[in-house]
């Protein structure tokens, strides 16, 4: 079966007048549809700049990206980018911002708004379609993003710790909102996040990156005897430990 996605041997340096510094090294990895992917890793050591190549904001200085086998610049109004924090528009309504993306790309048509208007009520933002993202909570509002995220139907999405921001109660719920959300829609996604609780309890995969400049060190499949459990319900798996503190010596040994 044909990857989804697929990074061969990419490399990316910034460049400064006092020289360059290599942030990812011959980087290469594969994900199928319909996988949840997260990527953790050291502090700095260039995971949001990988989304930022793969999303096509940046461009790799060598080797190739691909999605559903085509080169870069042909496919980045087929991923969604969903940020630390949800950029709502106070100015504008729930409504109005989740169609945002929508507008800009020109495809508001009759058949979008009614995907939207089914997101909204199916996620619990119907009756806030109105209202301004002020009058929301926290959680509320990353899930307006995600909609906003959703509603232009793209193929990949790029999540770049958007629990961050969150406390931890709320943390917890998002990521059961968002992971059910996102299995309810049949959606690849790529999460980064410095989070390992987060990265064992969401993810079907975990890629684990060196130091800068970075490489994946470990690609740890993650499987619960028990299926469809929540990522909430995850962390009480026997299986859940395990995963933690394989990931945990991979990064004591690489980080």
């Amino acid at each position: 079966m044909e990857p989804l996605l697929e990074l061969k041997r990419v490399s990316y340096a910034y460049h400064t007048k006092n020289g360059e510094t290599y942030a990812l090294s011959d980087l290469s990895f594969q994900v199928q549809s319909g996988e949840f992917i997260a990527i953790v890793g050291p502090s700095g050591c260039g995971k949001s700049t990988l989304l930022s190549l793969i999303s096509g904001l940046l461009r790799a200085e060598s080797g190739a990206i691909l999605l559903n086998g085509k080169e870069a610049e042909t496919f980045q109004k087929n991923i969604g980018y969903m940020l630390q924090k949800d950029h709502l528009f106070e100015w504008r309504s729930i409504y109005r911002n989740v169609i945002l993306g929508l507008e800009i790309q020109g495809r508001l048509d009759e058949k979008s708004k009614e995907r939207v208007e089914n997101m909204l009520a199916d996620y619990g933002l119907a009756r806030f379609r109105d209202a301004r993202p002020s009058q929301l909570s926290g959680g509320m509002r990353q899930r307006a993003a995600l909609i906003r995220t959703l509603a232009p139907d793209p193929e990949l999405l790029l999540l770049d710790e958007p629990f961050s921001a969150l406390d931890f109660q709320t943390r917890l719920s998002v990521c059961d909102d968002v992971w059910a959300i996102l299995r309810r829609e049949k959606k690849t996604a790529i999460l980064v996040t410095h989070d390992l609780s987060e990265a064992v309890s969401m993810a079907d995969r975990v890629l684990v990156l060196t130091k800068r400049p970075a490489t994946i060190c470990a690609d740890i499949r993650i499987q619960f005897e028990k299926e469809n459990v929540t990522p909430f319900e995850r962390r009480s798996e026997p299986e859940f430990k395990d995963y933690f503190n394989e990931i945990w010596k991979e990064l004591n040994l690489h980080g």
